[in-house]
């Protein structure tokens, strides 16, 4: 028997399980901040600093007692967390490195060819180089190893050393110590890596296993092609194999999309609607989301369950944006209602908000504007300037 999630019930499940429907000003500790990573999976890391980058935004987005000391803590001296790739660069808990080592050995074989398409042949010439370097004379940042006369030129165009660098990371022989000026410190995995996460091994079976029931734990509910997308670690045919295998655990749930087409099938634990009433409202506060939120991170998935269609158009040339280079999706309570254009400027010390577009049918009531302006100033104390700036026009 199929059961039928209403659409309100879907967006009050998935907020839940993506760290939204707890107090946002419950007392965070360093514990309770490694447990919340833990449960969202990743925080996803990007060099844009708009306002904040992105993963502190997302950490504050689900608590206003964040501390990006406690972050930091955790990542370069405690090394609970570590840095890598998921669907993109992200942050993830050294617990998962044990499952990470599958994705290093699959990217020793295809990384290769690949890159000698991008860089031409001969592209790993400075790759047993730069690992004695490495090796000898610890950390280092991409500069420090940079080739004499090399004109660099964003990801297309590393310098050899960069290439290795960025190689022996992805292929799990260096790891992130660190960052200088958000550039990344490459250092021996085994200096950075505690030897408890480093060391086990897991077999491929417990590897896709853990892989497909931790990313439907996170989601609440899933297709095989969500599970699989969910860490970009096994292919949708692996996860539809694993879905056919433990039918006996789980249970076909129809989901009712906010865009008025038909329910969508699903798969969710055997618990799943014996537990629905422990999953909380989210609170009814505004709150800004960074452009990465893991939330938002599948567009499709968010356009279903919130009717929100929304793009980063950093890269979409400017007269072809339709709002603006870093827009921020707006979300009250359990809906999207809207985008804002904003920025910090650090030198007049003000967060500048340039433009709101509210949804069709959401209207700009004074309770409403009220909870956006106290928003807003609460963003700005956390990016570190004074006061908020309406700028003229602001309301379209």
């Amino acid at each position: 028997m199929t059961n039928l999630l209403s659409n309100s019930d879907a967006r009050r499940v998935f907020l839940a399980k993506q760290g939204l429907s707890a107090p946002p000003n419950r007392a965070l500790t360093k514990a309770g901040l490694l447990q919340l990573i833990h449960d969202l999976g990743f925080v996803q890391v990007d060099s844009i600093q708009t306002v904040e980058r992105a993963h502190h935004q997302i950490l504050f987005s689900r608590n206003q007692t964040y501390r990006r000391e406690h972050l930091k803590a955790l990542l370069e001296k405690e090394r609970a967390l570590f840095e890598h790739w998921t669907h993109d660069a992200s942050i993830l808990p050294s617990a998962f490195f044990v499952y990470w080592k599958h994705k290093f050995r699959h990217q020793e074989k295809v990384l290769v060819e690949r890159w000698r398409k991008w860089r031409g042949e001969g592209f790993e010439a400075a790759f047993e180089e730069t690992y004695e370097r490495v090796r000898r004379d610890g950390a280092m940042l991409a500069r420090d190893v940079k080739a004499d006369g090399h004109v660099s030129g964003g990801w297309w165009n590393w310098h050899p050393n960069k290439t290795a660098l960025e190689y022996f990371w992805h292929t799990g022989k260096f790891a992130i110590a660190g960052r200088s000026n958000f550039q990344k410190i490459y250092d021996l995995t085994e200096r950075v890596i505690p030897a408890e996460f480093r060391e086990p091994e897991v077999s491929r079976e417990d590897f896709v296993d853990w892989a497909c029931r931790s990313a439907l734990t996170r989601l609440g509910f899933a297709t095989h092609g969500e599970i699989a997308a969910f860490w970009n670690l096994v292919s949708p045919e692996e996860a539809k194999a694993w879905v056919s295998a433990h039918r006996d655990e789980l249970t076909e749930v129809l989901i009712e999309p906010a865009t008025g087409d038909k329910p969508r099938a699903s798969w969710a634990f055997a618990d799943f609607f014996s537990a629905l009433d422990s999953h909380p409202d989210a609170p009814p506060r505004i709150r800004v989301l960074s452009p990465f939120d893991p939330m938002i991170r599948d567009r499709n998935r968010t356009e279903r369950l919130f009717g929100f269609f929304y793009r980063i158009e950093v890269f979409v040339p400017e007269p072809k944006r339709e709002y603006g280079y870093y827009v921020f999706p707006l979300l009250e309570g359990d809906r999207l209602i809207g985008r804002i254009d904003m920025k910090a400027d650090r030198k007049k010390s003000t967060l500048d908000v340039k433009r709101l577009w509210l949804e069709p049918g959401v209207k700009p009531s004074a309770g409403r504007l009220e909870k956006l302006e106290a928003e807003l100033e609460r963003v700005a104390r956390f990016a570190g300037v004074e006061k908020v700036v309406l700028l003229e026009g602001w309301r379209g």
